[in-house]
């Protein structure tokens, strides 16, 4: 199987180093020129929990130098979706499987206006990894992936590709309900990400703060609204107890939204706390604590270059 990983920020630097010890063919497709020579030449360095090791993983910038692939892997910020797989055309016939294993809800959507329903498939993973440098990854934490179409089909392709996956240690199952595994996920991250990069506190520290724990129990109770207005089967039956053990499990982690406000870079704000109020403004519930923390990090964007007077 040909596999093509697009985008080698963290989470697609580290499938592709994971991988790579498959016997599959694994390719990143990377648009940035430099970058892409820069991991051709020096390949790709894991460390952390994967252990401290540097591999080779063949990284083009035009999807034409690839060839079709079988299994294209979306890992770019949601914001750059549509750009991404529309670059990714080349690579896509008519038997090629698309996962997108991102944040937040609507990749799905916006992959399938592209390239076909048929094609996607959705998938969540609790694997951690933080970027150091372009083609080094630091593994900060493992856990459970899940894939899955929107139909609940399971077709022999995702059947492959979950065997590809635990092969390699990415523990990995299938599920006919991966759009209540994306809400839930989503809820994860509305109670966590927004506030960290409003507050720059690590995932724990949200816990140690009477202030920031009212703010997260306001902004998943809003989420958990709306995921049941919408007859959305959560995997959890306390959302709010589930978002809680996630901050203390997570306790030094920083979150990816923080980790883009430290760099002055876009969040995905739209992506995640931005859909409830989408969602809220469409339902007519009302969701103020999504709201303000959508302003904030919005604001906290534009501001980058503002500097104080003296």
């Amino acid at each position: 199987m040909k596999i093509v990983i697009v985008g080698p920020g963290a989470m697609g630097t580290l499938l592709a180093a994971i991988l790579s010890k498959s016997k599959e063919e694994v390719w990143i497709l990377d648009k940035n020129k430099e970058r892409a020579l820069k991991i051709n030449q020096n390949g790709i360095i894991i460390e952390g929990i994967s252990g401290n090791r540097q591999l080779t993983v063949k990284v083009a910038a035009k999807p034409e130098d690839i060839g079709q692939a079988d299994l294209v892997i979306i890992c770019v910020k949601s914001y750059h979706t549509k750009d991404a797989i529309l670059n990714a055309k080349p690579i896509i016939g008519e038997n090629t499987g698309i996962l997108t294993l991102q944040n937040g809800i609507g990749n799905i959507e916006i992959i399938s206006e592209v390239a076909g329903a048929e094609k996607v498939i959705g998938g969540v993973t609790s694997h951690g990894a933080t970027l150091i440098d372009a083609g080094s990854v630091r593994h900060a934490g493992r856990g459970e992936t899940v894939i899955g179409r929107i139909d609940g089909k399971i077709p022999v392709q995702m059947r492959s590709i979950r065997e590809i996956f635990n092969q390699v240690g990415l523990e990995t199952r299938i599920s006919r309900d991966i759009k209540g595994l994306l809400w839930s996920k989503l809820i994860i991250n509305v109670g966590i990400n927004a506030l960290t990069a409003v507050t720059r506190l690590n995932n724990g520290r949200l816990m140690e703060f009477e202030g920031t724990r009212r703010i997260l129990r306001e902004a998943v109770t809003e989420a958990t609204r709306i995921a049941k207005r919408k007859r959305i089967k959560l995997i959890y039956d306390d959302p709010l107890a589930k978002v809680e053990a996630v901050c203390e499990a997570t306790a030094t982690n920083i979150s990816s939204m923080l980790q883009d406000v430290l760099k002055k870079r876009r969040t995905e704000i739209d992506f995640i706390n931005g859909v409830i109020v989408r969602q809220g403004q469409e339902l007519g519930i009302p969701v103020p604590v999504n709201s303000v923390l959508v302003d904030l990090v919005k604001t906290i964007e534009a501001s980058y270059n503002v500097t104080l007077p003296d």
